[in-house]
């Protein structure tokens, strides 16, 4: 099995609802996505995906985030946006969206601070 990884970020304000702290209020982080991918065997090239493919897919899943207050946008208007959530939705977006057979999204890492990450992933 291989493993390739990519960082790409985003700029966002957020607020999560019922919390009971400072983070009800509306804030911004700089958020930092890891996306990795695993592949069981390489293609042609000897690539098991194209970093360069991968970093177009994650931006373009990213611009609808991008400099956006997240409650507004679906589906965090109806759920929190928190970093777990944030997660498991840029895991199901690129799920969707990577071409290659045999590809397949392994983790996504969303991390808010230098310090604090949250990650999906399914077995």
């Amino acid at each position: 099995m291989f493993e390739i990884a990519i960082q790409k970020t985003f700029s966002a304000a957020h607020r999560l609802r019922n919390y009971n702290g400072q983070c009800e209020a509306v804030h911004g982080h700089n958020w930092k996505v890891e996306v990795f991918i695993r592949a069981k065997d390489l293609n042609p090239l000897g690539l098991a995906m194209d970093f360069k493919d991968l970093k177009d897919i994650t931006s373009r899943i990213l611009s609808d985030l991008d400099h956006k207050y997240l409650n507004e946008v679906p589906p965090f208007d109806q759920i929190n946006p928190s970093s777990e959530n944030i997660a498991r939705y840029l895991y199901d977006r690129l799920k969707a969206e990577i071409p290659e057979p045999g590809v397949s999204v392994a983790k996504i890492s969303v991390w808010e601070s230098d310090n604090a990450v949250a990650s999906y992933y399914e077995d």
